[in-house]
């Protein structure tokens, strides 16, 4: 599905598809088309009204791109991702926007936004800013839903809430892929941000790249934040597996405690047991009740000794 308005100084309009033609003609006004999932037809009606590229057409269809700025003859293409992971590609002209996504996404805080604050003569650039700033924005949201998750790990680890080991280790990382997939979508924004700063694209003017600053060190501040949040979740990773060692070592150090304490109980059976003709407490009338002394005796021994080094 397509929409288009036509910004002119003071006034906003609502046009029809069919009226892209005459509108993106008159280099006084700025058009934004935005497509939500294009189809075949959408795609061809865009490329037809714009001239696109047939390689950033066939980037809209396929999705899944990397962050990144490319440029056409006629056009730049752009990609960013918002903090749902909704793909979002921009085609920027003279005086013309176009950004396609899909349903997940909603640009109605965008336009919004870009209705109240644009300036008398808006460029394409200052749209792509008020873009680029409303999504950079939603991640640190994203970021602070991260960090709250983190945090309820980590103590549910050193609680030893997480009692399902099996579980656990796919709560933990499940959470550490999402955060990598987060970050991968993020991160090379950066670089984005970083060629428009360098005004790489012909759209840029002077007081866009003064708003781009302003997202470039907001993106900057994300992928610090992401950066930090995947050392504490692999250090969560860390102190899970550790405490299940400690666990499994506590186990065996009971294990093998009282392995040692029946030892001493079982060679005492075992050489009274032997079926010897000469030996000695054998025909003792307090012979068996002495055995089974020296069993209790070796038992209690053991127990203590184990118990006062904390084995058992």
């Amino acid at each position: 599905m397509i929409t288009a308005r036509l910004y002119a100084p003071g006034d906003v309009t609502e046009i029809e598809p069919a009226a892209i033609s005459e509108s993106v003609r008159d280099p006084s006004r700025l058009l934004w088309v935005h497509a939500t999932d294009p189809d075949e037809t959408d795609l061809a009606c865009l490329q037809e009204e714009f001239g696109l590229h047939p390689l950033a057409i066939e980037d809209i269809r396929e999705r899944h791109q990397r962050p990144k700025l490319e440029h056409y003859p006629s056009h730049s293409f752009l990609v960013a991702y918002s903090a749902g992971l909704s793909e979002i590609e921009l085609c920027v002209g003279p005086n013309w926007v176009i950004s396609a996504s899909d349903p997940a996404w909603d640009p109605a805080p965008v336009l919004v936004r870009f209705e109240r604050t644009r300036p008398e003569h808006a460029s394409p650039g200052f749209l792509v800013y008020v873009l680029l700033d409303e999504v950079v924005d939603d991640y640190f949201e994203a970021t602070d839903a991260i960090e709250d998750e983190l945090e309820d790990l980590e103590e549910r680890i050193f609680n030893e809430d997480l009692s399902n080991e099996q579980a656990a280790q796919q709560e933990l990382f499940g959470a550490r892929r999402r955060l990598l997939v987060f970050r991968r979508a993020v991160a090379p924004l950066r670089d984005v941000v970083a060629a428009l700063l360098r005004r790489e694209a012909p759209w840029i003017d002077d007081p866009t790249a003064t708003h781009l600053q302003d997202v470039f060190d907001h993106v900057l501040r994300a992928v610090d934040q992401l950066d930090s949040q995947r050392e504490l979740m692999g250090n969560a990773v860390e102190a899970h597996l550790a405490i299940i060692s400690n666990r499994m070592n506590q186990v065996m150090k009971t294990m093998t405690s009282w392995g040692a304490i029946l030892l001493g109980s079982a060679l005492v059976a075992g050489i009274y047991g032997m079926n010897f003709e000469h030996m000695p407490e054998l025909k003792w009338r307090y012979g068996y009740a002495f055995a089974l002394g020296i069993m209790v005796v070796i038992t209690v021994v053991g127990y203590r000794g184990f118990r006062r080094r904390d084995w058992l």
